[in-house]
């Protein structure tokens, strides 16, 4: 199964099974057959809206919209291409047994890979070890064995090699020596043509860091928790800390870390979090009694243990840890946790989990600020034992993610949402599906999304959903169809406008690959048992697939591996042969180029309003408060978009109305309305938080604007935060925290305020009859209204009295806090 992280793509092998030889029936080298679905097929999946579930069904004032286009034949394009095919098929065989290889893209454009092979087994209380290093300079057409550079080092294959930022052409590859019991770095600045080795004074716990705004600072934990620094790209290393838990880097060469004070890192929610903006040379301990923390756009992130130490708060800092706000959030206890799903310079999307064992949570999303938090969705699927979300960022479309809800009975539905989280509801069911047994109506039923929890589950899907920003609007996903997702073999489907609807492209579970900026789809048929030899492609976004066969001997499939980014025309099918005493890798390297003969030119490309079936509208398609127009290619322009190929949209600001809003702090959306109306245990309460150490009185008609959303003039609800001249503070980031990691100085100065603010506390602790901003305070608040939902509102699972709305853009995804929030 091919594995795509940080560019780096990991082809395994568990057990290469000796003697097995299948031979299915043979068919020419370069012979392709042309796969097209029926015409009324195609008409049906333009036109049908099937009814949705009525417990998601959408709100009046989001219309299902489709992109208006209607595809040419373009199935006779592809015709008389097998030859052209066959001329750029490229085959490299790699002559080693090795049982894993690990690939990494070193540059952007480059077409330079790196390919590391790896066999271990254990002998007696050591591991024996082999690796061999190949690179090539064609995207893989060829390669060249050059594990000489590396002095036949055993590189781990876990975290071997760390690519540079950027297109700065470094490498690390990091490598065991003396049985394990040692480590060394081999360091290349040109692309991995050359090698230079470093031996370390320590061994690596993590993969070695680079630092964002200088690749030549590079940072790591050793097995033993100590920071190491170096800021000569591995010549000279320094130890900066000694009981590092998990580390960080911020913006500007800031690095964020937790230590442990009593010499572990086992006493989660005791541990201080740091800052260093120097290197080490001094360093600040900007919070204290923290389980975990995360950084993500310009937010800093640090769960919290409470007073009483049973719950864990999240607190907040847009200043790198100077100051911090109280997350309004439920707190959790040792048996939930906290996860930052996305997190950019306008908001913070959290998921916070419910208590027992239930396997679902709550998804909050924030404001400007990333302290006050609406409700977004319910029952969000997010297992505890091993941290599986469907949470996806759809790329290709802005404001468009899709997730899971733990429904009734248990199954697991998709959802998904067009406006960042605002609004969630099915997928629409293809027009060209049926709807399966799950379907209680089998004419009423949706598409359901294969992701991360699947593949947890062990269901039969190779690959996660896949889109790309440069590809608008095209999505490649497994799925079914039915009122939940089946247990049963899944198919393929792809949608052309950002999720709103859907096709059945393909039958079974495949690979699948973007190129050319979505000029080019490609597939190959999951077969973990049969060895195979068929590739299929589509150049009008899965509507027609041609089939070629690229080898007239089958391998046994591990891998589709295509560069980052999906502008190459290059894709490269990994597997290995299996004989009676032999098996080795191959890689077999496709280049799509010759098939789109000519370059696209203007006529090709034709204009598409997202999120809109009808451009001629001129209110439709507003989305987080304007319109993007995009030339998009036609489906029947079999052309070549090119490496330089850029996306081309054209904003246009909306007027703003109530889809610009999210239900404010105390507020929520009923079910099929768009009206943000009071929380029914907060009615007639004033509404006060706690923001950069003032009490703040919320005074709202109920709304607030969505963060990052671009509408201009229409309906505006008033707003006001009122300053109520009173102090409010959290004992549980302390004023220890201003203590310089480095200076003993103030420690009189900070026993001198930790007595006026205690006395300050105790003071108003008389006048606080409704919300209390702050420490054992606010956990007791919280206390009490999630007793107060238990007793009296039933159905209603959160401990908090914030409600409704929201959205996010992925920039990292974090598990949990359960896992730091790494």
């Amino acid at each position: 199964m091919g594995l795509l992280l940080h560019g780096v793509l990991l082809l395994s092998v568990a057990t290469l099974t000796a003697g097995l030889d299948v031979q299915p029936g043979p068919k020419p080298l370069g012979q392709s057959v042309l796969v097209k679905r029926s015409s009324a097929e195609e008409k049906a999946a333009k036109v049908a809206k099937p009814a949705l579930p009525a417990w998601l069904t959408p709100t009046p004032h989001h219309k299902i919209r489709r992109r208006s286009i209607e595809p040419g034949d373009s199935c006779e394009a592809l015709q008389g291409h097998d030859a052209k095919l066959a001329d750029n098929t490229h085959r490299y065989t790699f002559n080693d047994l090795s049982g894993s290889v690990s690939l990494a893209w070193v540059g952007d454009g480059t077409g330079v890979i790196l390919a590391l092979t790896t066999f271990q087994v254990p002998f007696f209380m050591i591991k024996l070890g082999q690796s061999k290093l190949y690179r090539s300079e064609n995207y893989g057409k060829s390669f060249q064995d050059v594990t000489n550079l590396i002095n036949n080092t055993f590189i781990r294959s876990e975290f071997g090699i760390a690519i540079g930022p950027e297109n700065s052409g470094k490498v690390i590859l990091t490598g065991d020596v003396s049985g394990g019991h040692g480590s060394r770095i081999f360091v290349s600045d040109d692309f991995g043509k050359s090698f230079t080795h470093r031996e370390l004074p320590f061994i690596p716990l993590m993969q070695i860091t680079y630092n964002p705004d200088n690749s030549n600072v590079l940072l790591v934990i050793s097995n033993n928790n100590e920071m190491w620094l170096s800021e000569d790209f591995g010549s000279n290393w320094e130890k900066v800390h000694s009981t590092v838990c998990l580390v960080k880097w911020g913006g500007k060469n800031t690095i964020f870390f937790t230590a442990g004070l009593n010499g572990s890192c086992s006493d989660r929610g005791m541990l201080e979090l740091r800052r260093t903006t120097d290197f080490g040379k001094t360093i600040k301990t900007v919070a204290s009694k923290i389980y975990s923390f995360g950084v993500g756009g310009r937010f800093l992130f640090a769960s919290v243990m409470t007073g009483k130490g049973t719950l864990r708060m999240i607190h907040v800092s847009v200043d790198q840890g100077e100051t911090w706000n109280m997350a309004q959030l439920p707190p959790v206890g040792h048996e939930q946790f906290y996860s930052i799903l996305a997190a950019n310079d306008d908001m913070v999307f959290m998921h916070v989990d419910e208590p027992g064992d239930t396997g679902f949570g709550t998804i909050y999303v924030s404001d400007d600020r990333g302290t006050v938090y609406s409700k977004s969705l319910e029952r969000h699927l997010y297992t505890t034992t091993g941290g599986d979300t469907d949470f996806t960022n759809i790329t290709s479309l802005r404001g468009v993610f899709v997730t899971s809800v733990l429904a009734e009975g248990d199954s697991v539905q998709s959802v998904v949402s067009f406006d960042q989280g605002g609004e969630w509801v099915p997928l629409r069911k293809p027009a060209n599906s049926k709807c399966d047994a799950t379907a209680k109506d089998p004419e009423k039923c949706s598409l359901h999304i294969h992701a991360a929890y699947s593949t947890a589950m062990q269901l039969n899907v190779p690959m996660l959903p896949l889109s790309e920003p440069n590809a608008v609007g095209v999505i490649l996903a497994h799925g079914s169809v039915g009122d939940a997702i089946s247990v049963m073999r899944p198919d393929v489907y792809v949608s052309d406008d950002g999720g709103y609807t859907w096709i059945k492209a393909l039958d079974g579970p495949h690979h699948y690959a973007i190129l050319d900026s979505g000029g080019l789809l490609v597939a190959v048929e999951h077969s973990p048992t049969q060895p195979i030899r068929k590739i299929k492609f589509s150049t009008d976004e899965g509507q027609c697939w041609g089939v070629y066969n690229f080898t007239e001997e089958p391998i046994y499939f591990t891998g589709l591996a295509s560069e980052p980014g999906a502008r190459s025309m290059n894709v490269s099918i990994w597997g290995y042969r299996d004989y009676l005493l032999s098996q080795y890798w191959i890689s077999i390297t496709i280049d799509f180029r010759e098939l789109l003969t000519r370059d696209c030119e203007d006529k090709d490309y034709v204009q598409w309003l997202a999120h809109s079936d009808d451009i001629s509208d001129p209110n439709d398609g507003c989305m987080l408060g304007y319109k993007e127009r995009f030339l998009r290619l036609r489906k029947d322009s079999v052309c070549w978009n090119g490496r330089d190929y850029q996306v081309n949209t054209q904003p246009t600001p909306c007027l703003c109305t109530l889809d610009d809003f999210l239900c404010d702090f105390g507020y929520y959306r009923q079910e099929n309305s768009s009206e943000c109306v009071e929380q029914p245990d907060l009615k007639g309460k004033v509404l006060e938080f706690c923001l950069y150490g003032k009490e703040e009185q919320l005074q709202t008609n109920g709304y607030r604007k969505i963060p990052g959303d671009k509408c201009e003039g229409g309906k505006m609800p008033e707003r006001k935060e009122i300053d109520l001249s009173k102090r409010c503070v959290s004992d549980l980031v302390g004023p220890e925290l201003l203590i310089d990691g480095h200076s003993s100085k103030s420690v009189p100065i900070v026993i001198t305020i930790v007595i006026v603010m205690l006395l300050s506390i105790a003071a108003g602790v008389l006048f606080v009859k409704k919300y209390v901003c702050g420490g054992r305070f606010l956990v007791h608040r919280y206390s009490v209204l999630q007793q107060h939902a238990e007793d009296n509102a039933e159905g209603i699972d959160e401990p908090l009295e914030t409600n409704h709305t929201q959205n996010g853009k992925i920039v990292f995804h974090d598990d949990s806090d359960e896992d730091l929030l790494e």
